[in-house]
């Protein structure tokens, strides 16, 4: 599914402009990560794909058809949506009841459900706890919980809202498979993150908001090329970068695995 806003505009009750003419057009299958500084908006852009917040002026629209009018109930079905305090969507008794509450609401089949329950607690690595109480495990294991029951509703656009925050290691490298294989499913991700290892390393194009507006969108490698001022929007380019940068190399990589296979074979042998 295309996802395409228009000249968004959305102002808060007591007129503060949160997002301020936002333009921009995803296709089907991409992964997108959306970067800037704290107040830049891009929670807020979040939230209007599945309907928490409708704009001000300007339009949203996911495979051609107009978001105005449609219910949350109606967007989940195109958008899943992992908030980024995972508390903020878990209600149910059990871990299993959680990630099969979306799938039913949708009116999936029972089989069909349970396949995808069934595949979501294996994906996250929660089939063992299955039986326990969400509110009785830790952040993290919470935080898999809601990745779960997102995947468990098999939508083509899944929405991650800094997804790797209170996340150990296991856990972020149980997300970045999920990631690597919603894309390989076809799906579109799209990640508000401040992890910029993380969005190096998994996403094909970056989006940079600050004050509300788009200040620079393009693939991943050209952004890692440094072609703006990361100070101006208050994060900083991956580790791997900046020692590429520093190096003096003309195209800077992003990942460990990225920089060591540019080392010249004795200077790789040596660090191994």
């Amino acid at each position: 599914m295309t996802l395409r806003i228009q000249s968004l505009v959305f102002r808060y009750p007591n007129g503060t402009t949160a997002l301020d003419g936002v333009s921009l057009s995803i296709a089907a299958g991409e992964r997108v990560a959306v970067i800037g500084p704290n107040g830049a908006g891009k929670s807020t852009l979040a939230r209007h794909l599945i309907g928490i917040e409708r704009p001000t002026s300007g339009s949203i629209e996911i495979d051609g058809r107009s978001t105005e009018g449609l219910s949350i109930a109606e967007l989940a079905a195109s958008v899943g949506f992992v908030f980024q305090n995972p508390d903020d969507q878990l209600h149910a008794s059990t871990v299993a009841k959680e990630v099969a509450f979306g799938p039913r609401n949708l009116g999936f089949p029972p089989a069909r459900r349970s396949q995808l329950v069934e595949a979501a607690l294996r994906r996250t690595g929660l089939a063992d706890l299955a039986g326990a109480h969400p509110h009785h495990l830790s952040f993290g294991e919470r935080k898999r919980i809601a990745l779960a029951s997102v995947l468990a509703m098999d939508t083509p656009i899944v929405v991650l809202d800094e997804p790797t925050t209170g996340q150990d290691h296991r856990s972020i490298q149980l997300l970045e498979n999920v990631v690597d294989d919603l894309s390989a499913r076809g799906r579109t991700v799209v990640a508000i993150t401040h992890d910029m290892e993380f969005c190096a390393e998994h996403f094909d194009r970056v989006i940079v908001l600050a004050g509300g507006r788009v200040e620079w969108d393009g693939p991943t490698e050209r952004w890692l090329a440094g072609t703006e001022d990361p100070a101006r929007y208050a994060y900083e380019l991956p580790q791997m970068t900046r020692l590429s940068h520093r190096l003096g190399w003309r195209e800077p990589v992003g990942t460990v695995a990225a920089f060591l296979d540019r080392l010249p074979p004795s200077t790789a042998g040596e660090s191994a």
